[in-house]
């Protein structure tokens, strides 16, 4: 049987965004606490996810959330990374404040927003160990925190999606 490269991406691009998923899952994590949540989309969400991220820039005024609503719709799958909110009880003040009970509402834990960071960055190196084209976005995460995608306590969500094309749809942009 021949199986064409074209006909295999969209199955090869969700085997690798599970791959993302793993390697997020096991990046380390500050004071060995899990408080990463992480999903894949396609299909249909990713129209979802695009119309919400061009109301955002909308109502914002930022027009790379329209841009990279466009990259959502021409990618293959969208891995999502976030985190719950959880104090780790280290009063280090890398928040603004001295303690860790003196933070204000809405102000995320300095060590939950690394832990994100960790997760992105080990997720990325999994895609490029398949040299799938990747970006990180802080716009579809912020569409994706708006429609409770990893769920209602999760905050602080970015996306990377994935394309498998000759030219990368998010760099290689007109």
């Amino acid at each position: 049987m021949l199986y064409n490269e074209r006909d295999l991406r969209q199955t090869q691009a969700l085997d690798i965004a599970q791959k993302m998923l793993v390697a997020a899952r096991t990046a380390p994590k500050g004071k060995g606490i899990d408080v990463v949540e992480c999903a894949v989309i396609d299909g249909d969400d990713l129209e979802t996810l695009a119309c919400t991220m061009e109301a955002i820039g909308e109502e914002r005024g930022h027009q790379f959330f329209l841009r990279d609503a466009g990259c959502v719709r021409n990618s293959l799958a969208v891995v999502l990374v976030g985190t719950r909110e959880q104090a780790q009880g280290l009063n280090c003040g890398r928040c603004g404040f001295a303690r860790c009970g003196e933070r204000a509402v809405g102000v995320p834990c300095e060590v939950n927003s690394v832990d994100v960071g960790i997760a992105l960055g080990a997720a990325c190196a999994k895609a490029a160990d398949y040299r799938v084209d990747t970006r990180v976005m802080f716009s579809a995460g912020t569409a994706a925190d708006r429609l409770h995608l990893l769920g209602d306590d999760v905050a602080q969500t970015y996306a990377i999606p994935i394309s498998i094309s000759s030219k990368s749809p998010f760099f290689d942009r007109r």
